[in-house]
This record gives C-alpha cells, sequence and structure tokens, in this order.
C-alpha cells in the first residue's frame, strides 16, 4: 500500500514536469524566427515604365504629358519616328512606377514578383502589359528587367455617364515578372563575427538569446551589446559558416513579455491589441455630432416687361444633430475578454472607439501602448 501511494505520487510529479516541459518549448521559439543576422536582408528596387493593351482606360495625354513624352522615346529607341507636335491620343497606354524586392542571396537569372501601380490618369490597368522596364536600386544600378502581363485584382465598369468600381483597379502584380541581372554581395562573418539583430528589442530576450547560444556551443562566443543586437564571434575549426548559421538559427529562445499594445488604424478605421492590455476604473460619455448641409438653390425669374435677368440664388439648409451620451461605467478589466466585454457594453462605432481609446489613454485608465498608423 505504501510503495502504490509512492509509485502514484511519483507518476503525478512525473507528468506535471512533462506537462511543464511540453509547456515551455511550445512557448519558445526559433532564434532564426525572432531574430535575422545582419547582411541577410532584401533590397528596394524601383523603376518607370510603360503599361499597353489597355481598353481605353488609359492615360489622358493631355493631362499627363510625360506619358506621351514617354512614347515618343520609346517609339524612337525602336527605329519609329514621330513627328513633332504630333498630338497623340492613345487611351490604352499608361505611364506606371515598378516596385520589387530584390531577395538576399538572389542570383543573376531569378525571377521575383513585381508590383505596377499608375502614377496618370489612367482608370484601369486590366489585361495591360508591362513593357520592358528597368529596375534600379538606391545607388541607381540596374538590377532586374520586369516585363509581363499585369494582374489587376479589381474590376471597373462605366457605361453612360455611372461607374462600378471593386477594389483597385489602378495597381496589379506580375507573379516572377522581373529577371535578376545583377546580385548584390552579402557579407556574413565580418572579421570572424557574426552580428544577430532581434526583431523586436528587448533586453530579456537578448539576454536569453546570448546565454542560450553560449550553452548550446560550450563557450562564451556571443555578447548581447542592448536590447538589439548580440554579437557572435565564429570558434575556431569551423568549416561551414552556413552550418554554423544554421545551427543558431535552430536554437529556441523563451521570448520577453510583450508590451501591452493597442494599434488603431486610422484609415480604415481597425482597433487591434494584445492580450497584455487591461483597464482600469473609469466613466466614459461619448456622443456623436453630426452636421448636414442640403443645398436647395432657388431661380429666381422676373416679371414680364420688367427688364431683369434670371439669377440663381443659392439657398442652403444646414441641421446639427447631436446623439445622447450617457456617462458609462467601465470596470477594471485585468485580461482581454473582460477588456472587449467593457468596450463592448458602450455600444460605439471603431470610428467612436477609437476616440474613446484615446481618452481613455489620457485619462491613465488604459494601462496599454496607443500607436496610431
Amino acid at each position: 500500500m505504501k510503495w502504490g501511494f509512492i509509485r502514484a505520487v511519483a507518476f503525478a510529479l512525473a507528468s506535471v514536469c512533462l506537462v511543464m516541459g511540453i509547456n515551455v518549448c511550445a512557448s519558445a521559439q526559433r532564434l532564426g524566427d525572432i531574430a535575422t543576422f545582419d547582411g541577410v536582408r532584401s533590397n528596394p528596387l524601383v523603376g518607370y515604365g510603360l503599361v499597353v493593351g489597355l481598353n481605353n482606360t488609359g492615360d489622358q495625354t493631355t493631362q499627363t504629358p510625360f506619358t506621351g513624352q514617354s512614347i515618343r522615346n520609346m517609339l524612337t529607341q525602336l527605329g519609329v519616328t514621330v513627328a513633332g507636335g504630333t498630338n497623340m491620343q492613345l487611351k490604352n497606354v499608361a505611364a506606371v512606377m515598378v516596385t520589387a524586392d530584390l531577395p538576399a542571396f538572389a542570383a543573376t537569372g531569378q525571377n521575383i514578383d513585381v508590383t505596377v501601380s499608375s502614377i496618370g490618369t489612367a482608370d484601369s490597368l486590366t489585361g495591360g502589359t508591362l513593357l520592358m522596364t528597368p529596375l534600379k536600386g538606391a545607388d541607381g544600378n540596374i538590377y532586374a528587367l520586369a516585363q509581363g502581363s499585369v494582374l489587376a485584382p479589381g474590376l471597373s465598369v462605366q457605361a453612360a455617364g455611372s461607374s462600378v468600381q471593386v477594389n483597385q483597379t489602378a495597381a496589379g502584380r506580375i507573379p516572377e515578372g522581373a529577371v535578376v541581372e545583377r546580385k548584390v554581395e552579402s557579407k556574413l562573418a565580418d572579421k570572424g563575427t557574426l552580428d544577430l539583430e532581434l526583431k523586436h528589442a528587448d533586453f530579456a530576450t537578448a539576454t536569453r538569446a546570448m546565454n542560450a547560444v553560449n550553452d548550446r556551443f560550450g563557450q562564451r562566443i556571443a555578447t548581447a551589446h542592448n536590447s538589439r543586437l548580440i554579437s557572435i564571434a565564429v570558434p575556431s575549426g569551423i568549416d561551414s559558416t552556413v552550418a554554423f548559421i544554421a545551427a543558431i538559427q535552430d536554437i529556441r529562445v523563451q521570448q520577453g513579455t510583450p508590451r501591452p499594445r493597442v494599434i488603431v488604424n486610422s484609415r480604415t478605421g481597425s482597433v487591434v491589441m494584445n492580450g497584455r492590455v487591461t483597464l482600469d476604473e473609469a466613466a466614459v460619455a461619448h456622443g456623436s455630432l453630426s452636421v448636414t448641409i442640403d443645398s436647395n438653390p432657388i431661380v429666381s425669374q422676373p416679371n414680364a416687361l420688367s427688364g431683369g435677368q434670371t439669377a440663381v440664388v443659392p439657398n442652403a439648409d444646414i441641421n446639427v444633430q447631436q446623439d445622447d451620451g450617457s456617462l458609462n461605467y467601465v470596470p477594471q478589466s485585468t485580461s482581454l475578454r473582460q477588456v472587449i466585454d467593457a468596450l463592448n457594453r458602450l455600444g460605439a462605432t471603431p470610428v467612436d472607439l477609437m476616440a474613446i481609446l484615446e481618452a481613455l489613454k489620457a485619462a491613465g485608465a488604459l494601462n496599454a501602448d496607443l500607436e496610431v498608423i
């Protein structure tokens, strides 16, 4: 009986330790997912080009003279002479900016995706074809050439003065639409040292990453300089720097506790908050104010033989309406679910919610960083 009780207790303790170990491993993340090595980065590319083959949805050359100038320059390079002063009313051509990201270690001949965006008066790029466009880097050198059919995600239809548009039609993408012509040399280990940079600066995470790297290789090769940068000295006897980097990326590190943060997108009205956000007790009263102006011009018609002239007299009706806003109690909330329930009880729209969160932050009742993007 005694031994059976001891076995049961031992089994229970082992189960608890196993569960705790699984939770720790599950919450720890690969160092390669939360940090990047200095020198391993993408490079932005940009270029100016022309999209042809549009269905009368291109630029109006009278309003975008650079489109006509670009067409003349292109035709001249192809051996076609355009007489000076020729008024080209082409509705199937659009001037565009082409952007792309050149990934790290991209080799010559590799294909990358490009984004095409109209810079003129074009209504839609649907069905268009991008002509060969050089893509340059910040140093002015050409690193890729883009060309291909544009895939625009939107739809635009116009008829008899009415129009319907779904999503964005003045921009599109060309999957693998650019060919890399020049590669960027990346220096991984400069003077025998690798610089590891955390994606989110945190002193606790930097310390744990430094200790994890030192424990993995059994010597003090990692040094944390600040909350983001960790320098790693390549040990002697390492035959492959790539294998050494792969071993570092597979090390699992427990991230520090994220700071409570509320992200507000002022353009779309989106509000996102992480699980660390809490609220203190507060009272909130919020009411919307709307101003409506209706323009109703009146035509003044003079009497016959009076010698007067017909005139339009402006007339506007202004209506100001303010919604009732009672004082609502916001209880203390210690979890994300309680915060959501407290804010939902206010019955505010996303636009009103942004103003309420800003007021709660100013009053000290919102325990989070408020970031507006």
